[in-house]
């Protein structure tokens, strides 16, 4: 990693912004130096790989680190699951904001996911349990600040 020499932000080996401050659990930035939680390894995962440990960060009470998962899976998808993954990525954003207490956030972007993967509902691929995805976020919009179970990903 190199550092700008005025701005003095993190970048990469290209000067690309980065920031690799540690974080918590829930993606939310630590000072310098402060023990963080292990990041997401940014490489290609299948479609099962990518549930599975999106899935095992929801389990652990990481929705950010799922998200990081399932944008990088949504960023290499193929065009007809593109918006599949982007839906999946962004209810695991909105139960980021659900858990950070920033309930508008949540209910925003839960809704926008809702709305992206409810298209796929008849089809359901790689196992995915949209119709529960959906009816998980639908519930979770209804009432953001109220207490929201992990959900699954896959019947």
């Amino acid at each position: 990693m190199v550092t700008s020499s005025g701005a003095d932000r993190d970048r990469d080996a290209h000067g690309r912004a980065e920031n690799a401050r540690p974080r918590d659990g829930l993606g939310r930035p630590l000072p310098h130096g402060s023990p963080g939680v292990e990041r997401v390894e940014a490489r290609d995962r299948t479609p099962d790989e990518a549930l599975a440990e999106a899935q095992d960060y929801l389990d652990h009470e990481m929705p950010f680190h799922a998200h990081e998962v399932l944008e990088e899976q949504w960023k290499s998808a193929p065009d007809p699951e593109r918006v599949l993954w982007q839906g999946l990525a962004q209810l695991a954003v909105g139960l980021t904001h659900q858990r950070r207490g920033n309930t508008r956030g949540a209910a925003s972007v839960a809704s926008r996911g809702a709305d992206a993967i409810e298209r796929y509902v008849a089809i359901a691929p790689h196992g995915i349990d949209v119709a529960g995805l959906v009816a998980w976020a639908r519930a979770m919009t209804g009432d953001p600040s109220a207490e929201v179970p992990v959900p699954s990903l896959r019947s």
